[in-house]
């Protein structure tokens, strides 16, 4: 995407272009496909996502698609990232962990629609661009470490929500432990086919629900980040 100055644009009328490709982003990708809670369509034309992409896929930043971030890591598909936060049932109230922040464009959806998000990234290159992003942004209810994801966040939990935004071949049981009870996961599970899962916790019991078939890159952990 040229810059505004490059395309003798004012900034104002550069913004206003950004405005407009989200808006069309959410109509065209994800409402009409189906996503329709109104707290999670409003975050995602509210977020924007190029602040989330490197500068040269800009251009690219409202497509229908997911786009590199380095580390052989992505931002994922727009529609995709409504989806699971569909998927995951979020409340005002909620603390939410999320595990893997790549670009921190998913925690800033979730810190639109509930009280805390608390996320972790296993690349430290990529959590300090998301962390610099937050900040611009000036997102306050999001809590980013650096550190292997498998582990969960014990000291924070338990938590009403927690999403995977990478795949593990199972789901960790450390993290089902940190989950509340009433609370909601959401994860894609699986090496080479994989499939969203939703896990719903009632006392000591989780029920899982199979959503659709996805892609995501698998998840690392500490030793193969290394």
């Amino acid at each position: 995407m040229a810059l505004p100055e490059d395309r003798g644009m004012s900034s104002f009328d550069w913004q206003a272009e950004l405005v407009q490709r989200r808006l069309q982003m959410v109509e065209e990708q994800i409402r009409r496909r189906g996503v329709k809670d109104p707290r999670v369509l409003q975050a995602m034309e509210k977020v924007p996502r190029h602040a989330f992409v490197p500068e040269e896929y800009l251009d690219l930043a409202y497509e229908d698609r997911p786009l590199p971030i380095g580390k052989d890591q992505t931002i994922s598909q727009p529609y995709i990232v409504a989806y699971m936060t569909e998927a995951l049932e979020p409340k005002a109230t909620d603390r939410v962990l999320e595990v893997g922040s790549g670009s921190g464009y998913q925690a800033a959806v979730l810190a639109e629609i509930v009280a805390e998000v608390f996320t972790i990234e296993i690349l430290p290159e990529l959590a300090r661009r998301a962390q610099k992003a937050f900040v611009e942004l000036g997102y306050t209810n999001i809590q980013l470490r650096i550190g292997d994801g498998h582990e969960g966040w014990p000291e924070e939990a338990p938590f009403d929500g927690i999403m995977l935004t990478a795949a593990p071949e199972e789901i960790p049981r450390i993290l089902l432990d940190q989950l509340s009870d009433g609370g909601v996961l959401v994860a894609p599970v699986g090496r080479f086919h994989q499939e969203l899962l939703r896990v719903r916790r009632e006392g000591d019991r989780f029920s899982e629900t199979q959503l659709i078939g996805v892609r995501f890159v698998p998840m690392t952990k500490k030793a193969e980040a290394n």
